[in-house]
């Protein structure tokens, strides 16, 4: 059974916002290489939240998710790197918080 919580929530956006980035970067001019692999981790990732089954777990592919995020920040320069940004921001939002590092009472 799959409670809906904030960090469900803010884990979604940011996976949803990593595949979006991920499909741009395979569409456009960017590597594709590391388009492809950031979907494919991204994918993983939110299907992790729903399925346990997944190997590595969430937290692991979420780490994997945000460096390919920063290598293809790296590789694309500065064209187009405002939802890259976000989905990172998200994402390490979402790693603080399910660490329990920062206690916001209500979200974790």
């Amino acid at each position: 059974m799959i409670t809906l919580s904030w960090l469900l929530l803010i884990a979604l956006v940011g996976g949803a916002l990593a595949l979006i980035d991920g499909i741009l970067r395979v569409r456009g001019r960017g590597n594709t290489i590391v388009g492809i692999i950031e979907i494919v981790v991204a994918a993983l990732f939110v299907l992790s939240l729903f399925l346990p089954g997944i190997p590595f777990g969430s937290l692991v592919l979420a780490i994997a998710t945000i460096i390919v995020i920063v290598v293809g920040m790296v590789f694309r320069g500065r064209q187009g790197i405002g939802i890259a940004i976000a989905a990172l921001a998200v994402l390490v939002l979402w790693i603080v918080l399910v660490n329990r590092w920062l206690v916001i009472p209500g979200i974790n």
